[in-house]
């Protein structure tokens, strides 16, 4: 038997980090930067208004109150988009919107808030300062500025960074390609009402979904039968598409466990049993040319669901590009609101319900009990010298993932 530790330190020692291609900006979201990026343009483009009210020379209006206002004639609008060149004399005033240019000469914009709002002739009742309101020519990035360095994660605030300083495509580490794999001949696509002895074929929904919540892209090939020819078909046909496969089941000590007895005559598979529960029966190995990785994860949903935390979610992470989380897990602390017992010389993964920093095991441990599973948000990571957990423990979490509504 193996630890934790060991297990996925083989695994990240062996993934290797997807090769680098063009996308465009629209397609770079949820993808880690593969170079930095400078800016062709500066930002803002053009010196603009901050704000609805009228662009002026501040020393026009200075002085002005609400008993004695500052009053000018407005010679012209200025409409956001106006390409225009427009010069504002000593003196005068224009309406002008918000990120609309300003005008040569004038110096500050006049919050319509604080005129009367005329159309011809403005009765400004506060005074401003130069500059005030008004966002300068390049003022938050100068062209050929780096904006972005290369590793950066591109969520949205950064997509629209990109394409504001004129790059419509960019370099970025791909989001893998996962397909998942489930296997045995007593699973039923989901929909269909299960007869006797057969199971719906949840265990691909779900990690398939885990896939998509750490940032992958998940192909789902559900009912593979208990079959060797059916599921060696079923990996040499996926090989062409997969930067990583996973399947679950197969991989116990049973008559029947297929996965097991294919994978184990080719790539470079490896089955161990790791000291861990749930989700003792493991296996992790490399396949084709491309040495694709394949992970095989037990059969039961919460062992399968709670191995993908562990060992899958930081490999895929690390293929992306993207730091993965420490192991063991410190950032993450909670305090048992309760005690419960652990099994000795195993790393436990309870689920838990989190409240304020505290937590409390979610219903029955059992592997199969997917109710208690969907009611947990969290995996206390209880460390194998620990036999008994104890009201006001602290504990290692890892949140599990896609449990936060957005």
């Amino acid at each position: 038997m193996i630890s934790v530790e060991q297990h996925l330190r083989r695994i990240l020692d062996t993934v290797q980090q997807l090769p680098a291609f063009e996308v465009g900006v629209v397609e770079a979201q949820g993808c880690v930067l593969a170079e930095d990026v400078a800016a062709r343009v500066q930002l803002p483009g053009f010196t603009n208004s901050a704000m609805d009210g009228y662009a002026v020379h501040a020393a026009d209006v200075g002085g002005a109150t609400e008993q004695s206002p500052a009053v000018l004639p407005v010679v012209n609008d200025i409409a956001a988009g106006n390409t225009q060149a427009l010069s504002l004399a000593p003196g005068q005033s224009m309406r002008i919107m918000t990120g609309a240019p300003m005008p040569r000469g004038a110096d500050a914009v006049v919050p319509v808030e604080l005129t009367d709002g005329g159309l011809a002739r403005v009765a400004v009742r506060e005074e401003v300062r130069v500059g005030q309101h008004v966002r300068e020519a390049g003022d938050d990035v100068r062209s050929g500025d780096v904006v972005l360095k290369a590793g950066t994660y591109l969520g949205p605030p950064q997509v629209a960074l990109l394409a504001a300083v004129g790059s419509a495509r960019v370099r970025v580490v791909p989001k893998p390609r996962v397909v998942v794999i489930s296997t045995g001949d007593e699973l039923v696509e989901p929909g269909r009402v299960p007869g006797f002895g057969q199971v719906v074929d949840s265990n691909s929904l779900m990690v398939a979904a885990a896939v998509r919540a750490v940032g992958a892209e998940p192909f789902r090939v559900g009912g593979v039968p208990d079959d060797a020819a059916a599921l060696r078909e079923a990996l040499e046909g996926q090989l062409v598409r997969a930067d990583a496969i996973i399947t679950t089941g197969g991989v116990s000590m049973g008559a029947y466990d297929t996965v097991k007895e294919v994978l184990s005559r080719v790539g470079t598979m490896q089955f161990d049993k790791v000291a861990m529960r749930p989700g003792m029966p493991q296996g992790f190995g490399t396949l084709g040319e491309d040495r694709v990785p394949v992970f095989t994860l037990p059969g039961n949903p919460v062992s399968a669901l709670v191995s993908f935390h562990v060992f899958v979610a930081p490999a895929l992470r690390a293929m992306a590009g993207r730091p993965g989380a420490p192991w063991p897990p410190a950032s993450a602390q909670a305090v048992a609101a309760e005690g419960w017992r652990s099994v000795p010389g195993k790393t436990e993964f309870t689920r838990v319900t989190s409240d304020g920093g505290r937590v409390r095991p979610a219903g029955g441990q059992g592997s199969h009990m997917l109710g208690s599973l969907s009611a947990a948000d969290a995996l206390a990571v209880v460390p194998p010298e620990v036999t008994e957990v104890r009201p006001g423990d602290a504990l290692a979490t890892l949140p599990l993932l896609g449990v936060d509504a957005p």
